[in-house]
């Protein structure tokens, strides 16, 4: 499908989405949302890349927010209905089996927040600044931000951050744990993204995408019912093929060549893995 608000890229197995509305500051539009909707949906049920990166198109804003001009003009029933697309949207971003980096420049304020709280995790240059600012325009956030932030940086902080709707810029960012790394331009960022999507993809996808669907379904929840969810992913695990190649290979001392594996066959495979190095 042709995208009118999104460029779709693929290098190495890695797929980058980015959300192109540079006159809007690239901010959530009804089509926005919905072609962001139909992409991960094709995700969900064909096969997966090894990564997805999320990013914006180059500018002042990664995602400056929801689209304003759309939202000042919606009944309740249609915010209602706005409200949920932005939510499946989101939902989306967690339930795609591959990992889905963020990558911020710039302002990820509202609905870009909340596209960032729903990835596993973000990457930002030293520019961006976060927050969830709906109060001041007589709003909450919607697309998830009130569940997912308080879950990311504790209950205290992310009533602090929602209620009086303040900027966070990033080393405040990363030292709350919205963002994992920070970088001092886009293009080192997005190098660093393909870099541990690479890393990740000579792994097990399989085990990868267990993980995920564990890490995500034992959030917010009691130890007993998290621990639950993880035994039943571990369980899942010993009925694949790749749970037989990875510990036949580990014992022949030799690499894994995972049937699930996106990079499988491929000379990155090959490659030395060193250690990841994050500031």
């Amino acid at each position: 499908m042709d995208y009118s608000t999104l460029l779709i890229e693929e290098q190495d197995g890695v797929t980058t989405v980015t959300v192109s509305r540079p006159p809007a500051r690239n901010a959530l539009s009804g089509q926005v949302l919905g072609e962001l909707e139909h992409f991960l949906s094709t995700v969900l049920v064909g096969p997966a890349p090894a990564g997805i990166i999320l990013t914006g198109a180059p500018g002042p804003a990664f995602i400056a927010g929801a689209d304003i001009r759309e939202m000042a003009a919606m009944t309740p029933a249609e915010g209602e209905r706005f409200g949920m697309l932005g939510q499946r949207v989101t939902r989306l971003l967690e339930e795609v089996p591959c990992p889905v980096v963020a990558c911020v420049d710039g302002y990820a304020l509202g609905g870009g927040c909340e596209m960032v709280l729903a990835c596993d995790f973000a990457y930002a240059t030293r520019r961006s600044v976060f927050g969830q600012p709906e109060v001041v325009l007589g709003l909450i956030p919607g697309f998830g931000g009130c569940v997912r932030l308080q879950r990311l940086v504790g209950p205290a902080v992310a009533r602090e951050l929602i209620y009086t709707g303040r900027h966070v810029d990033a080393p405040e960012a990363q030292r709350l744990g919205l963002v994992n790394a920070l970088f001092e331009d886009r293009d080192e960022m997005l190098t660093a993204a393909r870099a541990v999507l690479r890393r990740i993809a000579g792994n097990s996808a399989t085990a990868v995408s267990l993980a995920k669907a564990a890490v995500n379904a034992s959030g917010g929840t009691t130890v007993a019912a998290g621990l639950a969810v993880e035994l039943d992913a571990f369980r899942e695990a010993f009925t694949t093929d790749d749970m037989r190649e990875g510990t036949a290979a580990f014992l022949a001392k030799r690499r894994p060549a995972f049937p699930s594996s996106t990079l499988r066959g491929s000379t990155l495979l090959g490659e030395t893995r060193e250690p990841l190095l994050h500031d």
